[in-house]
């Protein structure tokens, strides 16, 4: 793995600022660009060592906080350790922060972050990558579906309900997709059940979008995140070996 260089940066949308980290090989360059969209717990170290490790793998990896309208990161205050169980405040104190997050906003806000990656002389030309964990699942989902153009890949990693039977969910979009597409759900997530993960695969495959759809035998939601109780190495390893493998087949 080479050298990584990691910087904070600031991104101006039409709504704000928007604190993000950019990381990215220390030499030679550019290099092609992943958009890499945060989960629940937001930008935090877990989230820069995992946009780390994707910029040694030879990637110019922007991570935003997606929730800058409620304060830069760290949004709320957070514990080395996350164990929603032990200290069940955390998601009352995220709450606030979600029902910032419409999926109106969120699109303006995909927007500046893909103008952003294609002014920024780290990355290469053309389409970007996507990558996204819990809520950032869906984020990625819907950026593939509006700036179908600009996003060449996307994955998306313990997502939360992608498929619902609400107007605004995020597989409705399936149709407007021309990336390809890799899902990975964890069979013990409630908020991604058998129903939705089959509607999910449905959507992709009637709308004729190159994809595929991985169930995680044993993983808990949020398995990829090394700094919370759902942690779980196997799955993750698995998940990478995913991403990359999906990354060198669009670049």
């Amino acid at each position: 793995m080479t050298a990584v260089q990691g910087t904070a940066v600031d991104i101006s949308t039409a709504d704000g600022t928007a604190d993000a980290y950019l990381a990215h090989p220390a030499e030679g360059g550019p290099h092609p660009a992943v958009l890499f969209y945060m989960d629940a717990f937001g930008l935090r170290p877990q989230l820069r060592r995992m946009a780390d490790r994707l910029a040694g793998a030879g990637y110019t990896v922007l991570v935003p906080n997606v929730a800058y309208r409620s304060g830069r990161a760290p949004v709320v205050d957070l514990p080395e350790f996350i164990d929603p169980a032990a200290r069940p405040e955390i998601f009352k104190l995220l709450g606030p922060v979600f029902r910032e997050l419409t999926p109106e906003g969120l699109m303006r806000d995909a927007d500046a972050y893909l103008r952003w990656l294609a002014d920024c002389p780290a990355a290469a030309d053309g389409p970007v990558a996507l990558t996204g964990y819990c809520m950032g699942a869906g984020i990625a989902l819907r950026t593939a579906g509006a700036y179908p153009d600009r996003v060449a890949a996307v994955a998306g990693f313990h997502g939360a309900n992608l498929a619902t039977d609400e107007p605004q969910s995020p597989h409705l979009v399936a149709g407007d997709i021309t990336a390809e597409v890799y899902f990975a759900h964890a069979d013990q997530d409630q908020a991604m059940p058998p129903e939705q993960q089959e509607r999910l695969e449905s959507a992709l495959a009637a709308a004729g979008v190159r994809h595929r759809c991985e169930v995680y035998a044993g993983a808990h939601h949020g398995y990829t995140q090394a700094d919370t109780a759902a942690y779980d190495a196997e799955a993750t390893e698995r998940h990478w070996a995913a991403l990359l493998d999906l990354l060198r087949r669009t670049f």
